[in-house]
């Protein structure tokens, strides 16, 4: 039995960074990890999909170029070079990550399963290991929905679908979720046909419909076919060419297509643990419950990232490493039961949004004052010929304390700080109001929205 002050099970982005704070700390631990170091964010994720929608978007530019006065030859996309630069800046980062992890002399990383024998307790390649604090990050997988037939067909999910470098004739997609959203743009714009099917009544479910509908307006602008109530029901392969069956307000309806992709939910992986050994609970899909300090039901035994279900996003499991270390090193209480927990649909336009929904903070009982601009009256946003989308800010009418807010535009991943900075720090929406923003630029929208102009606005 090898004895650690820490074992941290996952090299993703909260038990990485915790790992080597710990070891940094003058703790012994042991970081052990099945795959590659980084998670799903480096290898599977957010990396190598936001390189391949810059390739994607210079490709549309290219296409378009006139518009802006500059006229270029036909546009080729060659997409195993794009792959390629996929793959290399992958490669480069997890390598730096690994340089990290070889450089902390106090952090041994294990490369194998890891699974409970005790509450404090770990088998791994046969070796047993044990420490009074264990951390598990071990992330999430795709899920795969109920279509009849699917077991039997080729079908891509979102970590096959980064490793093609044959562009798809014609791409069904199934699920109108932020994955669906921008895998269906980068390879429309990549020069294949889409078909994008959403069970919901719009794209992005969780959000206000009138942000939904304008992103839908802007897909199916570059050519993206939508159907949205549309439930996918069974799939076949005749020779070679995909036969999906949807089902779409009480008709049957067969989309054919030469690759199908699925962009569903995802599923925690927690199957391979043995949990049961350390006693810790699991919901019914097999998320582990944590409190708002992470804890699970056994002491010193703690959850972070999507493994623990909730926002499933990089940003908050880096937050829950921080959470966590300075929990355990220092005792500070801290908790992620107030934390702003913004997010991005890195499509384009952008959405950025952060709080609230004006449908979730109406169902809440707030009495809401909503403030809109539309991307067409931003003088930055014209100038750069991208004017689609609009600016979208709900406060409380009580207060004026600011509740939430979507930035559908150009750039509207990087604008939405601003709200999130002035959201963490409890600001009424007449403080960013009262700001002086640059002209021209396309934060200069937020103050229209908030109601500069007294036509417009809050």
């Amino acid at each position: 039995m090898t004895r650690y002050d820490a074992v941290v099970i996952g090299g993703g982005m909260a038990g990485l960074p915790l790992a080597l704070k710990l070891g940094f700390k003058g703790r012994s631990v042991a970081l052990i990890e099945r795959d590659q170091l980084g998670g799903t964010c480096l290898n599977r994720g957010c990396i190598p999909t936001k390189t391949l929608i810059a390739s994607a978007r210079v490709a549309h530019l290219a296409r378009e170029a006139a518009q802006w006065g500059i006229h270029a030859g036909p546009v080729r996309v060659s997409l195993p070079e794009v792959m390629r630069r996929k793959d290399d800046l992958v490669t480069s980062v997890r390598q730096g990550a690994e340089a990290n992890v070889d450089r902390n002399s106090n952090v041994t990383l294990i490369r194998g399963e890891a699974r409970f024998t005790g509450p404090h307790a770990l088998d791994v390649n046969g070796e047993s290991i044990e420490a009074p604090q264990v951390f598990i990050n071990t992330g999430t997988r795709p899920a795969m929905p109920g279509i009849a037939g699917l077991e039997d067909v080729p079908f891509l999910d979102s970590t096959s679908a980064l490793q093609l470098t044959e562009l798809p004739g014609h791409l069904l997609v199934v699920g109108g979720g932020y994955i669906g959203v921008e895998y269906a743009q980068m390879y429309r714009r990549f020069g294949s046909e889409v078909t994008l099917v959403q069970r919901g009544p719009h794209l992005l479910s969780d959000e206000d419909e009138d942000i939904a509908r304008a992103l839908e307006h802007a897909l199916t602008q570059e050519g993206i076919t939508i159907l949205t109530g549309a439930t996918a029901t069974a799939i076949t392969d005749v020779a070679g060419q995909l036969r999906l069956t949807v089902r779409v307000g009480g008709a049957e309806r067969v989309l054919e297509g030469s690759h199908l992709l699925i962009a569903g939910g995802r599923r925690p992986n927690t199957d391979a643990l043995n949990l049961t050994a350390a006693g810790i609970n699991v919901d019914d899909q097999g998320f582990i419950p944590v409190n708002d300090r992470l804890e699970t039901n056994v002491a010193g035994i703690w959850a972070l990232g999507d493994v623990r279900g909730g926002p499933m996003f990089t940003h908050t499991a880096r937050d829950d490493a921080r959470v966590v270390y300075e929990n355990v090193t220092k005792n500070a209480g801290l908790s992620i039961r107030d934390r702003v927990v913004p997010y991005a649909v890195f499509s384009d336009p952008q959405l950025g949004r952060v709080g609230l929904t004006e449908g979730e903070a109406r169902r809440l009982g707030y009495r809401v004052k909503v403030g809109r601009y539309d991307g067409h009256k931003i003088a930055r946003a014209r100038a750069m010929g991208e004017t689609a989308g609009f600016i979208k800010i709900v406060a409380d009418a009580d207060t004026d304390r600011l509740l939430g807010a979507a930035v559908l535009l150009a750039e509207g991943a990087e604008i939405i700080h601003e709200l999130i900075t002035a959201m963490h720090l409890a600001a009424k929406y007449t403080d960013l109001r009262d700001m002086l923003h640059i002209h021209p630029t396309l934060a200069e929208g937020l103050s229209s929205a908030l109601g500069v102009h007294a036509e417009e606005g809050i």
